[in-house]
């Protein structure tokens, strides 16, 4: 149905639909690369060839991070060794970047935070007084019948590859299967699986980050893969026991799809924030700022910052006995903990 409000939106206006990618970090060149070449490749006049990215201006070796982007085509600082299609265009200015965009794609970390139709890939949950509040209804504050959040079993550097990729979009209540997501960020390599449950798709989005932190400690310990995968089946557990606990009408099914654990296993097995934690037991001393600066290049963690926010959510609601897992990770990354408690849960 989004696909055909697309259509209907781009027959009645007579003008192709402009698309602007809002973040600029290693995720983000990769999204880039495939829709760049979607839309370039596309015979269709349905969207405008040139896709705006808005890059958070930084100096890279004296060169502004746009002017590189823009003369060089690749992102040097958060995905070297990728050429960026030449049709998209790096924009320092936000509101210059979004002038005029039909459709926004949110690819940015969530701690940086209506008739445009976002796409968000933004993983991560925040939390108030109420309780959970995820990405989609707090920071960007969308309708929920216009949102389509994308999370899959994928990390940056391997999507900015020709490599196959799965990821679900968790609809509106209105989807089906038989009206998927528009086609912009589809591709041969890059394949978008309609999961009717956008609140489980978001959390699983945000928890594995967390339950990746657990698996990075666990490797920072040298445990063998035995003990790894015992830290992910109960990362599993503790994942679906906080989606039901906190929201309704989640639906089994999806912690068995891209978005659930195959996007757990392969942040378990190679993302940041499982590297940062491994360095975090063998280097005792170093902080997450400093990983984050020296490490990371300047990307953010979000795992530390989600496991701080569920922690406090279970322990406000009396519930931390029911969440082991999670409570040990928290306790071991922010209050001192020896690493080995991980395998006392």
């Amino acid at each position: 149905m989004v696909a055909q409000k697309l259509q209907y939106d781009h027959n009645l206006s007579g003008q192709p639909l402009r698309v602007c990618l809002v973040g600029s970090g290693n995720w983000a060149c990769a999204i880039a690369r495939i829709i760049g070449e979607n839309t370039a490749a596309s015979n269709s006049s349905m969207f405008e060839p040139v896709i705006n990215m808005w890059v958070f201006e930084e100096l890279i070796r004296g060169r502004k991070l746009t002017e590189i982007i823009n003369q060089d085509h690749e992102n040097v600082k958060y995905l070297p060794g990728y050429t960026l299609p030449s049709n998209v265009v790096a924009v320092a200015d936000l509101k210059e970047a979004a002038r005029g965009a039909d459709i926004l794609v949110f690819c940015l970390p969530h701690q940086f935070l209506p008739r445009l139709l976002p796409v968000s890939l933004i993983k991560g949950i925040d939390f108030d007084d109420q309780g959970v509040v995820l990405v989609s209804n707090g920071s960007l504050d969308l309708s929920r019948d216009r949102l389509q959040r994308a999370h899959g079993g994928k990390r940056g550097q391997r999507s900015g590859g020709r490599r196959l990729l799965r990821v679900d979009t968790g609809h509106a209540p209105f989807a089906s299967r038989r009206h998927p997501s528009p086609t912009v960020p589809r591709a041969h390599r890059f394949q978008v699986n309609i999961a009717l449950d956008p609140h489980g798709v978001e959390l699983c989005g945000a928890l594995k980050n967390v339950v990746a932190l657990g698996a990075g400690f666990c490797d920072g310990l040298g445990y063998g893969g035995n003990t790894k995968a015992a830290i992910i089946r109960l990362g599993l557990i503790e994942m679906k026991k906080f989606c039901y606990r906190f929201f309704d009408g989640i639906k089994e099914d999806t912690f068995f799809e891209s978005c659930g654990v195959a996007d757990l296993i392969t942040t378990c097995f190679g993302g940041r924030n499982r590297k940062c934690a491994e360095l975090f037991v063998k280097d005792k001393g170093v902080t997450w700022e400093e990983m984050e600066a020296t490490v990371l290049n300047g990307q953010k963690l979000q795992g530390t910052w989600t496991a701080k926010e569920v922690y406090r959510i279970i322990e406000k609601t009396h519930s931390l006995p029911e969440f082991p897992l999670f409570v040990a990770i928290y306790r071991i990354a922010f209050e001192g903990a020896d690493a080995s408690t991980l395998v006392d849960v």
